[in-house]
């Protein structure tokens, strides 16, 4: 009997000691309810007790960020096409403007004059 007792208490010493250490080291805002300073009191002074209202009541569960594989799978992505950007308007502007540079130089009314041929001559 003496056997059982003495491998309870390696057990409740084992688990107050990781409920310290786990404690000790979350973040301060993975602790619910009290500081963490009190939490950790409470863990120390009320050894198996304490270990498990930490992990029962004080100790939130960690929130995992979503993995995105593509930007077509990220919403905060997809909330930024749609709408034309100072770049995107920047670009039509010079489409436009080179549109309008071509439309110039394929006019048919204006007749070349000598100084707009760029092609050397030969004599």
């Amino acid at each position: 009997m003496a056997r059982v007792y003495l491998i309870l208490a390696l057990l409740a010493i084992t688990f107050w000691v990781y409920s310290i250490v786990d404690c000790a080291l979350q973040p301060p805002t993975r602790h619910r309810g009290v500081s963490k300073p009190v939490w950790l009191l409470i863990v120390i002074l009320l050894p198996v007790l304490g270990g498990i209202l930490w992990f029962v009541i004080g100790r939130s569960a960690r929130r995992v960020a979503p993995v995105y594989r593509a930007p077509d799978d990220n919403p905060e992505f997809l909330g930024t096409i749609g709408g034309i950007s100072d770049q995107d308007e920047r670009i039509r502007r010079l489409e436009e403007e080179l549109a309008a540079l071509d439309a110039e130089d394929d006019d048919p009314r204006t007749p070349p004059t000598a100084g707009d041929d760029d092609r050397p001559t030969r004599t």
